[in-house]
């Protein structure tokens, strides 16, 4: 088995933090808000146009042409730029070309994990002063409480209980009062109609430096998204093992992070690495250049393959996956193919947004492409109801995890965790619980449902590695809290905390017609 580069993402981020022009990276927005910022001008634009069209259609029903009708799915269609990127433009400098060995080959040992918080909630300071008297306050209760108020429209109930829930909340607080706060705020958008303008509101006021740091902190906390990387690298590097070209196409690329590990790994293969072809796919960006960002990461991960002695080359595509066609990503003959998507098909719409799901229509492209493995990563998610209440309810279970591992992981005081549970967290409720339609855009699935989808899209599921499936579980049990779970379910591994899973990885390949 190859050596293990996995820790590289947490030097990397740091190094870039450290050498970036200041004034560049203090005063760029987060990528992901920009997004979002350019979706929500889009959203507002086609609401417009959409209720002048209603007006006119309603004073004349009868006349309702199917070219209308066209016009108007059309605008609901172009709706979606959903972008989970996690910084802003991180270009690298020569200077810190000199440190990439570094950041390469960090061993573990240079990634120490935040200290456990030891707090207790309701604790005394001090020795001293009159005991005080600890009021119980089931909040999750209070919590589902208002939601089944706000669907019934009683808006008396939900001013008492919000107020009620704001006395036993905060941002600050235990891992249940943080959650409360921010599902509160979720809570009363959605009750005053400024759900999307909550949800856009964070466009402007954070920083990528800031909003990278706050990242930074929970990958060291917790070992999914890492994990993902690691099962998905290590699966390629022995697929790979005796290919002369490999060509991966990353449905989802961001700012690359996934691939310096691999690309070092194919520099030490006996006889020498492949010729590496990295197609990256994500959604544009606003402004007048929507593939900039994906071309610098492109630009990024070549100095990576200069400095390891790796042939290297690369496509950059930003724009809606499901409109890409299969001669734009110019497979040539005779190269191993590998389709990377790690946790990003649930920000394509799906069929319960529009008729033809474009998640659908990716799966299809993707079996099109015919890849000699697919590699897939999923938020294992069961709040994409339109049921509001039910809705609530599961991802009311769903965050309570997340709330839970950041209070077990992470002291209270951190500021990177205040940051990330607003920044993300916080942002992420508003968009699940306040809206609604094609302004929702976090619409995950379960594992099975997943597993379910891409059967009947033409695929069969391919064996883990157990090899490689037992390193993650190791490093897991060495290096995270004991409340970190992997296990397995048929083929798809699983990753969760205190026994409820929250994301699972699976391998593919087109079935044979």
């Amino acid at each position: 088995m190859d050596h293990d580069h996995s820790d590289a993402i947490l030097k990397l981020i740091g190094i870039m933090l450290m050498e970036e022009d200041d004034d560049d990276l203090e005063n760029k927005p987060c990528m992901l808000h920009d997004c979002l910022a350019l979706q929500a001008t889009e959203k507002s634009l086609y609401d417009l146009l959409n209720n002048n069209s209603d007006n006119d259609l309603d004073s004349s029903s009868d006349n309702i042409t199917d070219k209308q009708k066209q016009k108007k799915n059309r605008y609901r269609e172009d709706d979606y730029r959903s972008n989970k990127q996690l910084a802003s433009n991180l270009g690298g400098e020569d200077e810190a070309l000199e440190m990439f060995d570094k950041v390469l080959l960090c061993s573990h040992s240079d990634c120490t994990m935040p200290k456990a918080n030891t707090k207790k909630p309701g604790g005394r300071r001090g020795g001293g002063g009159a005991k005080k008297q600890l009021v119980v306050v089931d909040l999750h209760t209070l919590l589902m409480q208002c939601a089944q108020a706000v669907a019934t429209f009683d808006t008396a109930t939900v001013t008492d209980l919000l107020a009620k829930i704001r006395r036993h909340s905060s941002p600050h607080g235990d891992g249940t009062q943080r959650l409360a706060h921010y599902f509160a705020n979720a809570l009363e958008a959605r009750v005053a109609g400024t759900a999307s303008a909550a949800y856009t509101a964070f466009s402007n006021r954070i920083s990528a430096a800031v909003f990278v740091r706050g990242y930074h902190t929970f990958i060291k906390a917790c070992p999914f998204r890492k994990m993902s990387n690691v099962l998905a690298n290590k699966t390629i590097r022995k697929l790979a093992d005796s290919a002369a070209a490999l060509h991966i196409i990353d449905f989802g690329i961001l700012y690359g992070f996934q691939w310096p590990c691999l690309i070092q790994s194919l520099s030490e293969r006996p006889g020498g690495p492949p010729k590496l072809r990295i197609t990256g796919i994500d959604f544009p960006q606003s402004g007048f250049r929507p593939a900039e960002r994906v071309s610098d990461t492109g630009d990024r991960l070549a100095r990576y393959c200069q400095r390891f002695g790796v042939p290297f080359e690369y496509k950059a595509i930003a724009q809606k996956w499901e409109s890409i066609k299969l001669e734009e990503l110019e497979i040539e003959r005779g190269e191993l193919l590998v389709v990377n998507c790690l946790h990003r098909l649930p920000n394509v719409p799906d069929e319960t947004v529009v008729v033809d799901s474009p998640r659908d229509q990716v799966l299809k492209l993707i079996k099109r492409i015919d890849p000699d493995m697919f590699i897939q990563g999923v938020v294992n998610g069961t709040y994409n109801t339109p049921f509001f209440v039910t809705r609530f309810r599961e991802v009311l279970f769903q965050y309570s995890s997340l709330f839970d591992m950041y209070e077990a992981t992470v002291p209270r005081e951190d500021p990177n965790r205040l940051l990330f549970e607003e920044e993300v967290f916080g942002k992420d409720a508003i968009n699940i619980i306040a809206c609604e339609g094609t302004e929702r855009l976090d619409r995950p699935e379960t594992y099975k449902q997943w597993q379910a989808r891409i059967v009947r899209a033409g695929f069969r599921q391919l064996p883990l590695d157990q090899q490689i499936v037992s390193i993650v579980k190791n490093k897991v049990k060495a290096e995270y809290h004991k409340d970190f779970s992997v296990d397995e379910d048929g083929k798809w591994m699983l990753q969760g905390w205190k026994g409820r899973v929250l994301h699972a990885f699976s391998c593919w390949k087109p079935a044979q017609n």
